[in-house]
């Protein structure tokens, strides 16, 4: 059993990448292919949570900022942790050190999708402060619905101190 104090965050390497696809089967019904992660990255916000001593990965993010008229936007692509950790808060770490990082980068505003049924995931961002948006009739490959979010990120960065 971890504690969220004994996993770091950090940039995502090479090396991780077989865990990360791992993890990414585990968790989602529909998963991006590994060569997709290969792409990513290079993302600023492509980050791990790798718990110690053991250095086993248990979670990772994956965000980037689009430039947009001086109102950069970031934007969360995929968050997930291994099915055994979650509820420990490593995903509240993942996102808020993303979030970070995408502001760090010049982005004002984040988006993301969530699946409409994927009600522990919007708790997750309501709790960082996101928004629901819209909902994208149809978003997902199975016909689900999608969720979409934004939160203003200087906002949440003064309330985050």
């Amino acid at each position: 059993m971890s504690r969220p104090d004994e996993v770091i965050v950090r940039e995502a390497v090479r090396a991780d990448l077989l865990s990360v696809f791992r993890i990414e089967r585990t968790v989602f019904s529909d998963p991006w292919p590994y060569d997709a992660f290969e792409r990513l990255l290079r993302e600023p916000a492509f980050l791990v949570a790798e718990r110690e001593p053991d250095s086993a990965i248990v979670g990772y993010v994956v965000a980037d900022v689009t430039p947009n008229y001086g109102r950069d936007i970031g934007h969360v692509k995929d968050i997930a942790v291994r099915p055994d950790e979650q509820g420990r808060g490593f995903g509240g770490r993942l996102l808020a050190a993303g979030l970070s990082r995408l502001r760090m980068q010049g982005a004002s505003v984040v988006k993301l999708e969530v699946r409409k049924g994927n009600e522990r995931a919007q708790s997750l961002y309501r709790s960082h402060g996101f928004e629901t948006l819209r909902r994208v009739n149809r978003y997902y490959q199975d016909g689900e619905d999608a969720i979409v979010m934004v939160l203003d990120l200087e906002a949440w960065a003064s309330e985050s101190g």
